[in-house]
C-alpha cells in the first residue's frame, strides 16, 4: 500500500490520501496529476476544510548517504528516501585543471601565468565545492519533502567526530594521550620507530654489521601505504637496497593509510545545517536503541524512520522507497579525443538529453549515452549499464521526466517485518 500525495491549487501541501480518493478525484476531474515520481496529484480548487496532522521530518545526515523520513506523533510513516551525495567533484575537478593546462600549453603558450587571481579561495567563510553540494544535497532534500507534506518539526542526527580519538581509541580512557601522543619525546616518527626497533635492523638483526639504518615503509607510499608507525619498520641499508632490488622479502603485515574525510565534513555538515534549518538535534546512539528495539535493520531509511518517530515503534503506510542520486546539472565535457578536436553535443538529440528518465520495453530507465545516429545506451541509478540488445533506439523510447540536479526512481521496501498497515485513515485527516 503506498499513500498519494495532495497539493492545493497553489501548490501548498496537503496530508497525503489513499490511492483509492486520489483516482475517484481524478476520475471526477477535480484533480490533475502533478508528477509521478513520487506519485503527486493537485487538486483544482481549494479545499473547503483541511484537517493537518503534527507531521516530523526525520533525517539521518550522512556524507555518502543520506536517509529521510515523515512520520506522524502516532509513529504512521508516510515517506521514505535515500539520497547518494555525490563524492567525485574534487577528481573531477583535477581532471578539468589537466585538460584545461593541456590546452593552453598547446595553444595559448603566448599568454602570461596568472597565480594571483585566487579572490574566492581565501575569502572568509568558503566552502570547498565538494562540502557545498553535501550541504546543497541536505537542503534540497529538505525543501523536496516539503513541498510533498505539511512538517511541522524536523528532527536532525547529527554527530561530532574526534578524529584523534578516530585514530587512537585508547585517548578516551587516557585524556593525557591528548598530550602526550606515541611521538612524544621523539623529534619525529622516524626517531620513534628506531628507538623502539632499539636500532636494530628487524630483518638481519645485525648480522650485515652495515652501520647505517634507514627507516622502510612495509607498504608502499604507491601503493597507499601509511606513514604510521605500524607501517614502518628499521632496515639497515644493505637489506633495505636488497628488498627495493627484489632479492629479498619482508615477511610483515603493514598498514594502508586510513582516512577521515568523512568525519571530518559530517562535523561541517552538522553545524552548517543547524545554522541553515529550525530543527532539533539527536544523535546515533539514540538512534540506533530506538531501531534495535523496534526490529528493524541497520539502513538509513530506518535510521531515519527511528528519528522521524522518536523512538514511537513505526507503522509504515508506504512501501516504495524513492531512491535518488545526486548528478551534475549539465554536461561540462564540450569535446573529445587527445586533442579535442571531436565536439560532443550536449543539447538535445531527438529530444533526449544525457540523464533523462525514459521508458524502454516498459521499464524505465537513465540515459546513460546518446549518438547522433538515434541510438542510446541506458543505465539504472546507480550508473551500471543495462545490456541491451539491439541498441535501444530514440524512435521506440518515450522520455517519463527530464534530466535534473538527481536521478530518482522508486523501490520496494525490501523487509519482511515491515508490512504495511491495512487501515489507515490518512484520507479522513484532508477533506475536500
Amino acid at each position: 500500500m503506498n499513500v498519494v500525495y495532495v497539493l492545493t491549487p497553489d501548490s501548498v501541501p496537503l496530508m497525503p490520501c489513499q490511492p483509492v480518493i486520489a483516482r475517484l478525484l481524478l476520475k471526477q476531474g477535480k484533480a490533475r496529476v502533478k508528477s509521478r515520481t513520487p506519485f503527486t496529484i493537485q487538486l483544482l480548487a481549494p479545499p473547503e476544510q483541511i484537517y493537518a496532522q503534527a507531521l516530523t521530518h526525520g533525517v539521518d545526515t550522512g556524507s555518502s548517504v543520506l536517509g529521510s523520513a515523515v512520520s506522524n506523533a502516532r509513529g504512521s510513516v508516510l515517506s521514505l528516501s535515500e539520497v547518494q551525495i555525490r563524492n567525485d567533484i574534487a577528481e573531477t575537478m583535477k581532471e578539468r585543471a589537466r585538460a584545461r593546462r593541456n590546452r593552453r600549453n598547446r595553444k595559448t603558450r603566448y599568454r602570461p601565468a596568472r597565480w594571483l587571481n585566487r579572490k574566492h579561495s581565501m575569502q572568509q567563510g568558503r566552502f570547498s565545492p565538494t562540502m557545498r553540494s553535501k550541504f546543497d544535497a541536505h537542503l534540497r532534500e529538505i525543501r523536496f519533502v516539503r513541498s510533498l507534506l505539511p512538517i511541522t518539526s524536523m528532527v536532525l542526527e547529527t554527530g561530532t567526530f574526534d578524529p584523534h580519538a578516530l585514530k587512537n581509541p585508547e585517548v578516551l580512557q587516557k585524556k593525557w594521550l591528548y598530550q602526550k601522543g606515541i611521538n612524544y619525546g621523539f623529534a619525529n616518527t622516524k626517531a620513534y620507530v628506531l628507538t623502539r626497533d632499539d636500532y636494530t635492523c628487524q630483518h638481519c638483526k645485525g648480522k650485515s654489521k652495515e652501520t647505517r639504518l634507514e627507516v622502510h615503509h612495509i607498504i608502499f607510499r604507491s601503493q597507499n601505504g601509511s606513514d604510521e608507525e605500524a607501517n614502518l619498520v628499521t632496515l639497515c641499508k644493505t637489506c633495505h637496497d636488497s628488498l627495493h632490488a627484489g632479492t629479498i622479502t619482508l615477511k610483515r603485515a603493514g598498514k594502508k593509510r586510513g582516512t577521515l574525510r568523512h568525519a571530518t565534513q559530517m562535523n561541517s555538515i552538522r553545524v552548517q545545517l543547524l545554522k541553515r534549518v529550525e530543527a532539533e538535534e539527536t544523535w546515533g546512539f539514540v538512534t540506533k536503541e530506538h531501531r534495535l528495539l523496534a526490529g528493524l535493520p541497520k539502513e538509513h531509511i530506518f535510521d531515519a524512520t527511528m528519528i522521524a518517530t522518536r523512538g514511537v515503534n513505526p507503522t509504515f503506510c508506504t512501501t516504495s522507497v524513492l531512491s535518488k542520486r545526486c548528478v551534475s546539472d549539465g554536461d561540462y565535457q564540450q569535446t573529445k579525443g587527445v586533442r579535442s578536436e571531436q565536439r560532443i553535443t550536449t543539447g538535445k538529440i531527438k529530444g533526449f538529453r544525457k540523464f533523462d528518465k525514459v521508458r524502454y520495453l516498459g521499464k524505465e530507465h537513465f540515459i546513460k549515452g546518446r549518438m547522433s545516429t538515434g541510438y542510446a545506451i541506458l543505465m539504472d541509478i546507480s550508473g551500471n549499464k543495462v545490456a541491451l540488445k539491439p541498441i535501444p533506439k530514440f524512435d521506440k523510447m518515450k522520455r517519463v521526466s527530464a534530466r535534473s540536479s538527481w536521478m530518482m526512481t522508486q523501490r520496494p521496501m525490501l523487509h519482511p517485518s515491515c508490512s504495511p498497515i491495512s487501515s489507515l485513515s490518512v484520507s479522513q485527516d484532508t477533506r475536500w
